[in-house]
């Protein structure tokens, strides 16, 4: 019977632990499409108490893998090859439109920020304790590069997909951190030098490679599981 026990946990990081450690089964596929997930169950199996449990769930449900129905629960609903695609496919194109945008209105202290969110970013490891961390100081990264777009629906239409699975994309795959660093910090040189051209390719690209490989992990997870 496999261990599911969240070990070290403080209160101020215990539904993101519960949250991460739930949505990781389910891009793995340990659990069939439809398969219930109850609060009492996975409390004791995690180690917790009902509460994060609950709001883990959530979470989830906001992201796509559960659907939460009244008497029944959370309903798992996992990610499909499909999904995938057309989210980071939808994100290429709106990025990478939204940072040409958005270069020309970058100030320096802009530039700076980008430059010190990488140097951070760098010295944390996302599979570690850090990784709350490192995926905040991504998600903001990817933002501090669009922030000059004037484009209000495209800015709008960019967050709505950042609360589903990009934001936590390094926290379920191995290897993504050492082509995301090299990425980014590209990224950084030419919003600096100003090259709009160099730096909308290499963000699709970095944006693509990360699909490829997500679905590179749930496709080999459904062969293994079938």
């Amino acid at each position: 019977m496999a261990d599911y026990k969240i070990e070290n946990f403080d209160r101020t990081t215990l539904q993101f632990k519960v949250t991460t450690k739930l949505r990781e089964l389910i891009l793995k596929g340990e659990f069939k499409m439809g398969e219930r997930l109850m609060q009492e169950e996975w409390a004791e199996k995690l180690g917790v108490s009902r509460m994060p449990v609950r709001d883990a769930l959530r979470q989830l449900e906001l992201e796509g893998l559960v659907r939460i129905e009244p008497r029944k629960g959370a309903i798992v609903t996992p990610i499909s090859e499909e999904d995938i695609k057309e989210i980071y496919q939808l994100r290429a194109l709106l990025e990478g439109e939204a940072i040409v945008k958005s270069l020309p209105y970058l100030e320096k202290h802009d530039l700076e920020k980008l430059d010190s969110l990488y140097n951070q970013m760098i010295e944390l490891n996302a599979d570690s304790k850090d990784v709350k961390e490192y995926l905040s100081l991504n998600a903001e990264f990817h933002k501090v590069l669009r922030s000059g777009c004037p484009w209000r629906r495209t800015q709008g239409f960019i967050d709505t997909l950042w609360k589903g699975i990009p934001s936590y994309t390094p926290s379920v795959l191995p290897n993504h951190l050492e082509e995301a660093h090299k990425e980014h910090r590209l990224m950084v040189e030419y919003a600096i030098a100003r090259d709009a051209d160099k730096l909308k390719e290499v963000t699709v690209n970095h944006i693509l490679r990360t699909r490829d490989e997500l679905i590179k992990m749930v496709t080999n997870n459904e062969e293994v599981n079938n």
